[in-house]
C-alpha cells in the first residue's frame, strides 16, 4: 500500500526549473535512497516532500491526504503530525539540553513529556547523556539526539537528508545501524545520500539529474553505477 505518491511535480524557481515532472510512489514500510549529483534537486523535493516548500506544479498525496494545494499553516500541522526530519547539520537548540531538545518537538505537536523523551534517548543509546548540552556531545551523538527528536512524534515518514554526511566512519556506522533497525520495525525512509554503499541499505534507489528522475533500477544496479561513476 502507498504511503506517499507524486504526480508530474516541477518546481520552478524564475527561470530555474529545480524539478521537472517527477512521479514517484514510496509504499508504506519502504526504505528509498534518493542519489543525484549536486544541484540535482535531492533536496528541493526533500524539502517539497517534506512540507517545507509548495511544487510549483502538479500534485502530492501523503496518506491520502492531497496537500498540493494546502495553506502553509496546514502544511505546517502536516510536518508537525506526518513527518519526522533529520538533516546533516543537527538543528539543535545549543541552549537546552538534549532531553529539552526532544521536549521542544512535543510542544509543537502535543505536550511536553521529559519521561517519554528520556525514553526515546535511551532507544538510541544516550540515555546517560540526556542532561548534556549538543556542545558536550560528538557529532554522532547529536544526530542521534536528531534521530530521537524526529521520531518523538511518532511520525509516519522519516525523511533523512545525508544524515551521515558529517560523522566519522564509526559513528556514521552507528547511525545507520539504527536506520536498519527502524526499516526492520516497519517505518517508511526516505533517504538522500550521495554515498553508494550508505545507498546499498536501501530496498530501492533512485538517481535525480537535472531535475528529472533518470534512473529506476534495481538498487545494486544503480549504487553499481554511481560507485564507478
Amino acid at each position: 500500500m502507498s504511503l506517499l505518491e507524486l504526480h508530474d511535480v516541477s518546481m520552478i524557481y524564475g527561470s530555474v526549473k529545480a524539478l521537472q515532472g517527477i512521479d514517484l510512489t514510496v509504499e508504506k514500510g519502504e526504505w528509498l535512497a534518493l542519489m543525484g549529483p549536486s544541484g540535482s534537486g535531492k533536496t528541493t523535493l526533500m524539502n517539497i516532500i517534506g512540507c517545507m516548500d509548495k511544487a510549483s506544479t502538479g500534485s502530492i498525496v501523503l496518506d491520502g491526504v492531497d496537500f498540493t494545494d494546502v495553506t502553509a499553516g496546514n502544511l505546517t500541522m502536516l510536518r508537525r503530525d506526518k513527518i519526522g526530519l533529520v538533516f546533516q547539520q543537527f538543528h539543535l537548540i545549543p541552549y537546552l539540553t538534549a532531553v529539552e531538545n526532544l521536549m521542544v518537538a512535543q510542544y509543537y505537536h502535543s505536550m511536553p513529556d521529559e519521561q517519554e523523551a528520556l525514553l526515546a534517548l535511551e532507544r538510541v543509546g544516550l540515555k546517560e547523556r540526556a542532561r548534556h548540552l549538543p556542545s558536550q556531545l560528538s557529532g554522532g551523538e547529536q544526530q542521534r539526539v536528531c534521530i530521537a527528536r524526529a521520531l518523538i512524534n511518532y511520525p509516519m515518514l522519516i525523511l533523512a537528508d545525508e544524515p551521515t554526511g558529517n560523522l566519522d566512519e564509526t559513528n556514521a556506522k552507528l547511525v545507520l545501524e539504527f536506520f536498519q533497525q527502524l526499516h526492520r520495525e516497519g517505518h517508511t525512509i526516505i533517504m538522500v545520500t550521495h554515498d553508494p554503499k550508505v545507498a546499498e541499505l536501501a530496498e530501492r534507489c533512485i538517481v535525480l539529474e537535472h531535475g528529472r528522475i533518470a534512473n529506476r533500477k534495481d538498487r545494486r544496479i544503480v549504487c553499481r553505477e554511481e560507485e564507478v561513476s
